[in-house]
């Protein structure tokens, strides 16, 4: 493996410049990130640099290795004493000359994701894109890591911050060594704009996604029941809307919020008769039943020590949440997950998770991820771990069934779930909302699709309190970008057009597609120009 000056590998002197001084190359072209020129760990309240040794880094009895992989490099850690809240590596590098960096998101994103200014105070969690106007570079670490990490980007340096915290305080790690992630990079290749070295880049960092094995397409009812379903409404619903089936892929029927005992998610409510004779129902009018469950709710009588510790503004004492930290809490969940599968449901959609477990949405994750001061039942592992524990014990008990995260970890869902929902929530009720969530999402997180999972851009909501001039735009938007398709149509308020068009948008979602690429997303955060199916499609989202 020789280091050598990048430009062996580029066509532009730029592109030398930028990366002599944090990255080398192996023979066969993978670009690998040098060691870093500092290595800091946080433990007792304070950052504290520590001192190198070859390809370690250590002080006050922590230790980071930096490992050499094919294609990474892994960071390793140890603090047998100390709990440690944070592993900061930093690259000395001048990024003055990128005049555009684009993140992503700790779960769904918000309406806020863009190519932007670098920005020093920024997190940018997961990976970072940065773009030059001539090429474009990624840094990021491969998706199910140990640790929850982002990217810093300063005028003289490129950081990356690996999280360790319990809750809200520092990992006791004991005597084990901690895989806390895996990072990789790459630089855009001659003739491949941002959108492609964004999409190959996702692959780098998720290898083995579990796909779908058909597109997914169908309905779901939140949109315009809120809550507000039953047996007999799902029913309607779904034969109303099954004649919009296409042939040799069915649809999905996704029975949202609103079925369930309010904090018994193994019973259904006095609106339900029978769950089993539910989905049953669904497939003998041609569709795929679907479930919609917040794993983390517990029971009212569930003892205490199984309750997550209290933090500010989650907490309501009708809604008590189990600590995945404890065995048994996954165990229920797992039950419960499983019982879904053996009623016959098909899909699972899993929502909350994110919040529950932190207290906060992705978008107030600022300077904290969550309260300070609290901590889980097994301190000895990382927020990430507790999490991928839970994920693999849903993965699991689902069986063949398909899984939709939902306020999921996004790095933490990739290879786990076949479907995440990628976005905050669209609406039925407003446009505005629709616009700045769904079209947002969309346009920035659509390189995911396929590469990390099916990517769930949300539903369509066709209904009287929206225009349908501006609906019909996000169903054929969405539609023809090769993601999944979800539609919440109020069947009462359906015409002629509004049914010619949801068929048309079920025989596109049903069949393979490429995915979509938005064109003027350096311009706008809600791009109105995209390539769809090979052709340049123009929307007016005002």
């Amino acid at each position: 493996m020789l280091r050598r000056n990048f430009i062996k590998l580029s066509s532009t002197v730029l592109a030398a410049t930028l990366y002599s001084r944090i990255t080398y190359a192996t023979a066969g072209g993978v670009q690998l990130v040098n060691d870093p020129d500092e290595v800091w760990a946080m433990a007792d309240g304070d950052w504290f640099m520590l001192k190198r040794r070859g390809n370690e880094f250590s002080d006050k009895g922590i230790t980071i290795e930096i490992r050499s992989n094919s294609n990474s490099k892994g960071v390793y850690i140890q603090s047998p004493t100390a709990d440690l809240k944070g592993v900061r590596l930093v690259w000395q590098y001048q990024t003055k000359q990128y005049g555009k960096v684009l993140g992503d998101h700790w779960e769904r994103s918000y309406g806020d994701l863009g190519w932007k200014a670098p920005d020093a105070d920024t997190k940018n969690p997961w990976y970072v894109m940065l773009h030059d106007d001539k090429q474009t570079a990624g840094f990021g670490v491969k998706t199910g890591c140990n640790t929850i990490c982002w990217w810093g980007i300063k005028s003289d340096t490129i950081e990356l911050t690996l999280d360790t915290q319990s809750g809200g305080e520092g990992v006791k790690l004991g005597n084990r060594k901690l895989h806390g992630a895996d990072i990789v990079t790459t630089i855009s290749r001659v003739g491949e704009n941002a959108f492609a070295t964004t999409t190959r880049f996702c692959k780098m960092m998720c290898e083995r996604p579990r796909l779908p094995k058909q597109p997914v397409y169908g309905i779901n009812d939140w949109y315009f029941a809120y809550g507000n379903n039953s047996q007999k409404f799902i029913n309607d619903f779904t034969k109303a809307m099954s004649e919009f089936a296409a042939s040799g892929n069915k649809p999905f029927s996704v029975i949202d919020d609103g079925w369930e005992q309010a904090d018994d998610f193994s019973k259904h409510n006095e609106k339900f008769e029978d769950m089993a004779k539910m989905a049953g129902e669904i497939k003998v009018m041609g569709m795929r039943p679907g479930l919609w469950t917040r794993p983390l709710i517990a029971r009212l009588d569930t003892p205490k020590s199984r309750l997550a510790p209290a933090i500010k503004n989650r907490d309501d004492v009708k809604s008590p949440i189990l600590d995945p930290s404890i065995q048994e809490n996954i165990e229920q969940i797992k039950h419960n997950i499983s019982l879904y599968r053996q009623w016959g449901y098909e899909m699972v959609k899993h929502d909350f998770s994110s919040w529950d477990i932190f207290g906060r949405w992705g978008m107030q994750m600022g300077k904290d991820l969550t309260q300070p001061g609290w901590h889980f039942a097994d301190q000895t592992k990382t927020n990430a771990e507790i999490i991928l524990n839970m994920y693999r014990a849903i993965r699991e008990s689902a069986g063949n069934m398909y899984l939709i995260g939902c306020n999921t970890m996004s790095h933490l869902s990739a290879g786990l779930f076949e479907l995440n929902r990628i976005g905050d929530d669209t609406s039925g009720k407003e446009w505005e909302r629709t616009r700045k969530m769904g079209v947002n999402t969309l346009a920035y997180r659509l390189p995911q699709n396929n590469t990390f999972y099916a990517a769930d851009g949300d539903c369509v909501g066709i209904t009287k309190d929206v225009a349908w001039n501006r609906t019909k735009q996000w169903l054929q938007l969405v539609a023809q970008s090769g993601s999944p398709l979800f539609i919440s149509a109020d069947p009462s308020f359906l015409n002629a057009e509004h049914k010619v068009a949801i068929r048309k948008a079920f025989a596109e979602a049903a069949k393979p597609q490429p995915v979509g690429e938005p064109l003027d997303w350096m311009e706008t955060n809600q791009p109105t120009k995209w390539k769809l199916d090979g052709k340049v499609v123009t929307f007016d989202w005002s």
